[in-house]
Order: structure tokens, then C-alpha cells, then sequence
């Protein structure tokens, strides 16, 4: 019987300690994980405590020049990953990005720029791409690329896409929602998570770029 309650407050402390442990631990994850990113105060981007650096990519312009990780350097870039064929989440994104533009100031433009990855290159030729998104803002980047590139750079982003089964023809694409914030330094800064609203996402664009 000693043994038994001895071997009972053993557990009781070793619970006790644990307990203790993992709050400890949780207060821990909490400042550093949960803690606001320094910087402006912004309502629509959400910031990441720390940029996130990005692997070396090369991806197909619709224009017939290259894009890659250089191109995402000397600017607060929106990228968004969707397809031409999108029956909805791609043309309302990019209607709303369009308003974006729309209300940032010239000197904000020089310093911010939007880029659209089509995630379907097998049906978005370059042609298709530049008529797609310049029926939007001819000022937006439109690119694609391999699948192995594709792949690579959405799972860096923390993004994801799948092609659904062949049907009538014709197949649909799942894709990620939410664009990504790249910042001047060409790294994963935060992310923008639908609805968007533009006139929220501007002030924080004009806020980002340090432009009144």
C-alpha cells in the first residue's frame, strides 16, 4: 500500500511538472510565433514574424522573358497563383486587385507590383496569359511555367493546386485562394487571405512602400 500511494504522488508531480512545462513552452511559441511582425500597422496583410527565404525558380513571362527570384527584388510584389479558365476566385481576384491599383498613388506604383501564375500551362499559352490578365491591368505581371517548377515554388510558398479529372473536355484546377507578399528583398513576407478589399489593401501597400 506504501508503494502504491508513493507511486501515486510520484505521477501527481510528474503531471504537475509537465503541466507546468508545457505552459511554459506555449508562453514561449506564443511571443515568438504569435507575436505581431514589426513594421506599420496593416488591416488586410498579414505580416510573418520573420521573411521567409525563397528557393531560386525560373518561370515563363507571357511576354516571352523570364521570371524569376531577381524579379521579385527592389519591390513589395502580390503574387497570386490561379488559371485563365477559373470560373470565379481568379476574375473576382484579380477584379479586386485591379481596384487595388486603381487607388495607389503613382509614387506607391513605382514601388509595388502584382503578379499572376497560372497553375494550368497547358492551356494558358503566353498569348492566352497576356490577353487573360491585361483585360484586368495591362501593368500586371503574367507568367507560367513546368509543373516542377510550379510545384516547387507553390510548396515554398506554403500554397497548393490540383488538377481535377478530365471531363466533357475540360477539367478544373483547385488552387489556393489566399496571394503572397513578396518583399523588396525577394522573400515570403505574409499573405493576403480573402475577401480582399481594396481600399484596405491599398492603405497597407501605401503603408509597406513608405509612400503618403
Amino acid at each position: 500500500m506504501t508503494r502504491i500511494r508513493s507511486a501515486g504522488r510520484v505521477s501527481a508531480n510528474w503531471l504537475i511538472l509537465i503541466a507546468a512545462l508545457a505552459a511554459a513552452v506555449g508562453l514561449w511559441l506564443g511571443t515568438r510565433v504569435l507575436a505581431p511582425a514589426p513594421g506599420p500597422r496593416l488591416s488586410a496583410v498579414v505580416l510573418y514574424p520573420a521573411p521567409r527565404e525563397l528557393p531560386e525558380f525560373h518561370l515563363d513571362r507571357s511576354d516571352g522573358s523570364a521570371l524569376t527570384l531577381a524579379d521579385w527584388k527592389g519591390r513589395w510584389t502580390i503574387v497570386f497563383f490561379g488559371y485563365t479558365s477559373c470560373p470565379d476566385v481568379c476574375p473576382t481576384t484579380l477584379s479586386d486587385f485591379k481596384q487595388v491599383w486603381k487607388r495607389l498613388p503613382p509614387a506607391a506604383r513605382d514601388r509595388v507590383r502584382f503578379d499572376f501564375i497560372s497553375v494550368d500551362p497547358q492551356r494558358d499559352t503566353p498569348t492566352q496569359l497576356a490577353r487573360y490578365v491585361g483585360f484586368f491591368e495591362p501593368q500586371f505581371v503574367a507568367a507560367s511555367g513546368s509543373d516542377e517548377q510550379l510545384t516547387r515554388l507553390t510548396h515554398a510558398l506554403g500554397l497548393v493546386y490540383a488538377r481535377g479529372e478530365p471531363k466533357d473536355g475540360t477539367y478544373d484546377v483547385d488552387h489556393s485562394a489566399s496571394a503572397v507578399l513578396i518583399d523588396p528583398q525577394g522573400r515570403q513576407a505574409g499573405v493576403l487571405r480573402p475577401p480582399f478589399d481594396a481600399a484596405t489593401i491599398a492603405a497597407d501597400l501605401v503603408a509597406l512602400a513608405g509612400t503618403p
